[in-house]
């Protein structure tokens, strides 16, 4: 039984170190293993509530029409030329950014099958109206992730 939870445990790290090496250089500043669960986690609760932009095109969009939020980027896109605009973009528009190890982990926290580049999470839903109490949930992990994310930036440059 201890040999079936070692060879699991083993085989959970390879994964890992492949997602690492596969890498872009210029994915900086990149989230570590809690701080990249945190911002999985908000991403998830985000697509539930409708508050999430996915893909290159919609985030771009959004950024260029003013909305804030926190980007979240892939850090093993290939190739790389397609997210290279969108930090600066961020930078432009004061909105924080990370990168996370996997767009396939990106994607299922966004809710969706096919791998994302970036999304763009929002603390209030394109269309309708959340329960406050959802918001004020909704706010709280966001205003927390934001904060890491900016102290993390901070200690890079």
């Amino acid at each position: 039984m201890g040999s079936d939870s070692e060879t699991e445990k083993t085989a959970q790290k390879e994964r890992e170190k492949k997602k690492l090496l596969a890498l872009a250089p210029i994915a900086k500043p990149l989230a570590g293993k809690k701080l990249c669960k945190r911002t999985l986690k908000l991403v998830r609760r985000a697509a539930e509530h409708k508050c999430l932009k996915r893909g290159v095109k919609e985030v771009v969009k959004s950024i260029r029409r003013g909305n804030k939020g926190i980007c979240v980027i892939a850090g093993n896109i290939s190739p790389i030329d397609v997210i290279t605009h969108v930090p600066v973009l961020c930078e432009e528009a004061d909105i924080p950014y990370i990168y996370v190890p996997s767009k396939e982990d990106l994607a299922n926290a966004g809710a969706t099958k096919r791998p994302t580049c970036c999304v763009l999470v929002q603390t209030k839903p394109a269309k309708g109206e959340l329960s406050q109490e959802a918001l004020e949930k909704l706010k709280g992990e966001y205003d927390q992730v934001a904060a890491d994310i900016s102290e993390l930036a901070n200690s890079m440059f």
